[in-house]
């Protein structure tokens, strides 16, 4: 059976981090490892995780959860502390604060993958599981739909379009991810540059990008790339002219602002 790890980031999380515990313990997949990397928080986020580890080993849902809590150089070097420890066949990152939308989440990504149909037939498993996201408020109430969807053919050029896959509906396969850590230059967009990568890795391996045509997360629209906009941007810039070319990038971004002033993102 597909063994899903899913990595939380925490740091000082106490307030939002049962949402996400909660969501995760409820999963009916059994075959799921949690992994927990706190940044060494002070207001009792370790212990909350403690606690969770110790309520979900009480269960018999069949998880493994994993927790250390210690410094580290930020949201990027836990996510790579966070791919040495994961040793499932995926892995996705679910920050402290987002959630699974259900108690099905997980059998519902490995069945509409068909990845036991699969591996009975001695296929590859794709290099990356991935599907649709809602945004949430503060209080984990849903807001709307992202805006950007994930494509029915997803490939690594698709990105200049913008992040349509969000970062925690993008499940990649953990050998490939573990050769291809977070790049520690970006301090606010390595996720960009992580997916893109993944799926550059992919293509040369000749293996499917799968859509699991299902909302697989909820997560808080404000971030830390929200919270530094305007650096985000640059290093998105950067990023995307590293990966398409300096041509393509001004022409894609010429078309961002047209499209903002054409579509005004809503407010909630």
């Amino acid at each position: 059976m597909i063994k899903f790890s899913i990595v939380t980031i925490t740091y000082n999380a106490a307030t939002v981090l049962t949402r996400t515990t909660d969501s995760v313990l409820a999963q009916t997949y059994p075959n799921v490892e949690h992994i927990i990397v706190d940044g060494a928080s002070n207001d009792g986020t370790a212990d909350m995780a403690t606690d969770y580890k110790r309520q979900s080993d009480a269960s018999t849902n069949g998880h493994e959860v994993r927790v250390i809590s210690e410094p580290d150089k930020g949201l990027y070097d836990a996510m790579n502390k966070g791919l040495t420890l994961a040793t499932g066949d995926y892995v996705c990152f679910l920050n402290a604060g987002d959630f699974f939308p259900d108690g099905s989440t997980l059998s519902t990504i490995h069945a509409n993958a068909r990845l036991a149909e699969r591996q009975e037939a001695g296929e590859g498993l794709p290099a990356v599981l991935y599907g649709d996201t809602d945004w949430v408020d503060n209080d984990g109430r849903y807001i709307s739909r992202r805006r950007l969807t994930p494509p029915e053919t997803l490939t690594w050029r698709s990105f200049m379009k913008g992040m349509l896959v969000c970062h925690q509906a993008f499940y990649a396969r953990t050998d490939i991810a573990r050769r291809t850590p977070y790049d520690l230059r970006y301090r606010f967009s390595a996720d960009v540059d992580w997916c893109i990568r993944i799926m550059k890795e992919a293509r040369k391996m000749e293996l499917p990008l799968v859509n699991v045509h299902a909302t697989v997360a909820d997560y808080q629209r404000e971030g830390q790339s929200t919270e530094n906009h305007r650096a985000s941007l640059l290093e998105r810039f950067d990023i995307m002219k590293r990966h398409y070319g300096l041509p393509a990038t001004l022409a894609m971004h010429a078309w961002f602002v047209i499209r903002a002033v054409l579509k005004p993102e809503k407010k909630a």
